[in-house]
């Protein structure tokens, strides 16, 4: 059953429960949340058939921001929606409506021959279909107000979207990442995502902070899902992104600099986790973490350069 109308979708990103989209449904109204990649289109789809809802009842698809596990569907997604309209960061509505530059970004990191098997094509949203989201801009669900807050620190393109009504907010990656697998007696784990290219620190604490100042019930992850314990949560982010900058100030200017952080950030976690009442171990971590923790060093490295 559906709290307040919110629906959670695993859009089937790298493993089951990795990433999430949301759909809201409002006196038979829907708005989506984040949408995955390309790939990920016909479970967003099929989430309006389990909502008893249809294409043409979407009024909004809304990008929390334009990294593209959270938003490489949005334009496959629009062309079969046929009344919804993307809303968007302003800083990233330009690369909804020509996404070259942000496919190209994105090749630099991966390589070009992964993001065709990742990501699959980003395909261009309309300009007249696209809403840019400045800070405090609310959008409407048959009645049902969604705020937009611009929540900068793991990107300068990144919105929170407030949803009074269920006293939520859906954060994409500006509180963290709090995979099931890491769940225990003592509820959810969780850690920052520092990825390439805009970590701030001081704006992921501020914008952090500013959340917890709404005192949402909950918040709703990209990665991966509904967490409570707001406050414990987010104190646990605080502590880990200054410990991580310590980890990254003390790597710097070493050759083997992104092997060091990737070692560190595994002990630093695995040492939380295991705190935290996770008995699988380093190793298991590792794999379960790796790719987060990788693209956690680059971040890291992009702003030590920076």
């Amino acid at each position: 059953m559906a709290t307040h109308g919110i629906h959670t979708i695993d859009t089937g990103f790298v493993r089951p429960q990795f990433d999430a989209a949301y759909l809201l449904v409002e006196n038979g109204r829907g708005a989506f949340i984040d949408c995955g990649t390309h790939f990920a289109v016909p479970r967003m789809l099929a989430a309006l058939d389990d909502a008893g809802i249809a294409a043409a009842d979407v009024d909004w698809l809304i990008l929390t921001h334009v990294h593209l596990d959270h938003a490489g569907g949005a334009g496959e997604l629009i062309a079969q929606l046929p009344d919804a309209r993307l809303v968007v960061h302003p800083r990233g509505a330009r690369h909804m409506i020509d996404p070259s530059i942000l496919w190209a970004g994105a090749s630099a990191v991966y390589g070009a021959a992964v993001m065709e098997e990742t990501y699959g094509q980003l395909r261009p949203v309309p300009p007249e279909r696209v809403i840019e989201a400045s800070d405090g801009h609310v959008v409407e669900l048959a009645g049902r107000p969604l705020r937009c807050i611009d929540t900068p620190g793991h990107a300068k393109h990144h919105l929170t979207v407030h949803d009074p009504r269920a006293n939520v907010c859906f954060t994409g990656d500006v509180f963290g990442l709090s995979y099931r697998d890491f769940d225990t007696a003592k509820g959810p784990f969780i850690l920052p995502t520092t990825s390439p290219v805009q970590f701030d620190p001081a704006a992921l604490h501020a914008s952090i902070e500013r959340l917890v100042a709404l005192k949402p019930d909950a918040m709703y992850l990209t990665h991966f899902g509904r967490v409570e314990q707001v406050e414990k949560l987010a104190a646990d982010l605080h502590v880990q992104i200054d410990a991580m900058v310590g980890l990254a100030r003390a790597a710097h200017g070493r050759p083997d600099r992104h092997a060091v952080l990737m070692e560190s950030l595994t002990d630093l976690y695995a040492a939380r986790a295991k705190d935290h009442g996770w008995q699988r171990g380093r190793d298991a971590l590792r794999e379960l973490l790796g790719m987060d923790i990788d693209l956690n060093a680059q971040g890291l490295e992009v702003w030590l350069d920076r």
